[in-house]
C-alpha cells in the first residue's frame, strides 16, 4: 500500500486506500473492481470465480495488463510471505510511513499471536 500511495503522489493522485479492505470498486483506481476481484479469486480457492476475474481483466486491460496484474499480485503474495515466515520486521520508516492507513484498515487484525 505505500508503494500505491507513493505512486499515487508522483502522478499527483489519491487512491482511496480503503478499497484494499472494503472492496470498493469505486475508487480512484483506473478498473479498481475487476483489479480487485481478481486479487481476491487468486487467492481464494474457487477456480470458476478465478476463471471469471481473470476475463473481466483481460476485458478491460488486455493480455498485458493481464500479465502485469499477475505479476504484481503474485510477487505482493511472495514478498508478504516470505518476509512473514522469516520473522522479517518492517524496517522502522517504513512503520512511520504506514501507520495511518494500517490503524485507518486495521490492519492488525490479521497478525497472528506468537506463543
Amino acid at each position: 500500500m505505500a508503494l500505491l500511495r507513493a505512486s499515487g503522489r508522483h502522478a499527483d493522485r489519491d487512491f482511496n486506500l480503503d478499497a484494499v479492505i472494503r472492496g470498493d470498486p469505486g475508487s480512484d483506481v483506473p478498473h479498481g473492481g475487476a483489479l480487485l476481484a481478481f486479487a481476491d479469486a487468486v487467492l481464494g480457492r474457487d477456480d470458476a470465480a478465478l476463471g471469471l476475474a481473470r476475463d473481466a481483466v483481460r476485458l478491460a486491460v488486455g493480455d498485458a495488463g493481464l500479465s502485469d496484474a499477475a505479476a504484481v499480485i503474485g510477487g505482493f503474495d511472495g514478498i508478504t510471505r516470505i518476509a512473514d515466515a522469516t520473522g522479517i520486521p518492517m524496517e522502522p520508516d517504513k512503520v512511520v510511513l504506514t501507520a495511518d492507513f494500517f490503524g485507518a484498515l486495521d490492519i492488525g487484525r490479521f497478525r497472528r499471536e506468537k506463543a
